[in-house]
């Protein structure tokens, strides 16, 4: 290039070297050799952008730069240089307007690198400062096995003494049994009330599990304890104790399908943001004399949320930091039982009807509470349009919480239950039941039919379908007509017809015949659930409708 460059003045001068050449063949030369000298610019420039345009395809420049992590200087192009010649594509001998146009061109590109982020890698999306808590476990896999990586405990392998390939093989499985089970009850769902009778399939699974839980009670061998004893003294409380031979296969296996599907629950909602693991969620509440685990998360305020452990005075339901706080709290805390009326009382059960309006921090420090054990609950502020019936147990320290049921002041679809809880220490004790049926018992003082909220949580839903089932056939052991209806047993019990029609279902008690529901009475389940009655005594645990002194709040 610079050979051309010297040619330019010899382009003025006649050939024979002397200067009495024509002024006009001068100028003529002189634009000869402008519009060679412009050729010349035009063509550097075009091989300069086909070197560019080669080098945004020299893919293993770009390779090398993203695996060192580190974003080269970019051209006017927007693509990554080959070579560090590429970077100026101006000549020294380039025009004064050029020059600037360069110089203008390279202030905006810096102005782009410095706003432009770095190259990622694609694995620096996982947060690798996260660490499952087992001791030993590399945070890969996840027991519902559908995920490459967990970060505690509920979903790792290594503590439910598992693999991470085992979980893939049993999630494969699981999800066949839904599929088969779903197409089932697809097929049941267009003729519910016309095929009560269970078909030969469903008679023949129902004989196999009962064959799978003959042996549930047979109890561990000697091997197997010392087994058992062996695994808890090596790894405590970092593991999960050995559950095989304790129960049967069968229902093993359904408690393994309900880890997996809370496991997934929690990682749905580590994945909105909704909880943090580990750092962001309560595990355990001191709660009187007991240390409750929690089961799900509750917004607390953060500064209490963090802590992992809450200490919460069982009477006024105030939550504090530390036990030291707790210990001076209830040494002044005057409160023995909760604030409002107490409408029921026998023996050392009562129930006290709280108002939201008039002591709204207690029945929000309740809901606060109740959201740890209660999946579907999203009432925690607003306390006001609602009344809280608290069941509690006494005894000379003071009136203990049992559980609780919530209603509205003025509910336009007549439901008689918001939320209900029974806290974990009174589970499996009577105490559910009794507060499902002290609610209908307030639907018929006020002489109406009554639901509870839908969407019902796993164990509430438990609770009220063997609360129907045993309404339902003590009302059958009672009635001495020929004709049952419905609206005449929803009318005694104050239970919802939807409700009736569900449980009778369930019952098998409900056929289809010529056009008309028919509603059989089946005497082996009257019989059966007689026996367990006579069984069962004199239990403590009903509810006495003579000790209510309640009367329906009117202007609410």
């Amino acid at each position: 290039m610079p050979r051309r460059r010297q040619q330019r003045p010899m382009a003025g001068s006649g050939s024979d070297g002397t200067e009495d050449s024509d002024s006009s063949a001068e100028r003529e030369q002189t634009n000869s050799s402008e519009s060679d000298g412009n050729m010349v610019k035009r063509q550097r420039l075009t091989r300069a952008s086909t070197r560019l345009s080669q080098s945004s395809q020299d893919t293993p420049d770009l390779k090398r730069a993203v695996d060192h992590d580190e974003s080269p200087p970019l051209t006017p192009t927007g693509n990554a240089p080959s070579s560090e010649s590429e970077l100026d594509i101006s000549s020294p001998n380039a025009s004064h307007d050029e020059s600037q146009a360069k110089d203008q061109t390279s202030r905006d590109s810096d102005k782009d690198l410095s706003h432009r982020p770095k190259r990622r890698r694609c694995h620096e999306t996982y947060n690798f400062n996260m660490k499952c808590p087992t001791p030993g476990c590399n945070s890969l896999g996840h027991l519902t096995g559908k995920h490459e990586r967990h970060f505690a405990v509920s979903g790792c392998p290594l503590y439910h003494n598992l693999s991470a390939d085992e979980c893939k093989v049993k999630a494969i499985s699981r999800d066949k049994q839904e599929e088969e089970m779903k197409a089932q009850e697809e097929s049941n769902s267009r003729h519910a009330t016309r095929h009560q009778t269970p078909t030969s399939k469903q008679s023949r699974y129902k004989e196999q599990v009962n064959e799978m839980r003959k042996g549930r009670n047979s109890g561990l061998q000697k091997e197997q304890k010392e087994k058992h004893m062996e695994h808890r003294q090596t790894h405590g409380n970092t593991r999960e104790p050995l559950l095989e031979n304790i129960t049967s296969d069968y229902d093993l296996e359904l408690f393994r399908k309900a880890q997996a599907r809370a496991s997934e629950d929690l990682e749905k909602l580590r994945i909105q943001g909704q909880i943090t693991e580990g750092s962001n969620m309560i595990k355990t509440i001191l709660f009187g004399r007991y240390e409750l685990d929690t089961w799900y998360h509750s917004p607390y305020p953060e500064e209490y949320a963090r802590l992992g452990r809450l200490y919460v005075c069982e009477f006024c339901l105030k939550y504090m930091k530390s036990q030291t706080i707790l210990r001076r709290h209830m040494a002044k805390c005057v409160w023995k039982h909760p604030p409002g009326d107490e409408v029921y009382r026998k023996g050392a059960i009562s129930v006290f009807e709280v108002d939201g309006k008039k002591n709204k921090i207690y029945c929000q420090n309740l809901c606060l509470l109740a959201k740890l054990f209660l999946d579907h609950k999203t009432l925690y502020y607003d306390v006001e349009p609602f009344l809280f019936y608290v069941m509690t147990d006494a005894d000379n320290t003071g009136c203990h919480l049992v559980g609780y049921f919530s209603k509205e002041k003025n509910s336009f679809l007549n439901y008689n239950v918001s939320c209900i809880l029974t806290m974990p220490q009174y589970m499996r004790q009577g105490f559910g039941k009794m507060l499902i049926d002290f609610s209908y018992l307030l639907s018929k003082v006020e002489e109406k039919v009554g639901s509870p909220e839908r969407p019902l949580s796993d164990l509430g839903l438990i609770s009220y379908r063997s609360y129907w089932k045993e309404v339902l056939l003590r009302y059958m052991y009672n009635f001495q007509g020929k004709e049952i209806s419905i609206k005449e047993i929803s009318q005694e019990t104050a239970v919802n017809p939807v409700d009736i029609v569900s449980t009778l279902q369930s019952l098998q008690m409900l056929k289809y015949w010529k056009g008309k529901h028919l509603v059989l009475k089946r005497q082996d389940l009257i019989d059966e659930w007689k026996a367990k009655e006579i069984k069962r005594g004199n239990s403590n645990k009903t509810i006495d409708p003579t000790s209510l002194k309640w009367t329906p709040p009117k202007g609410t």
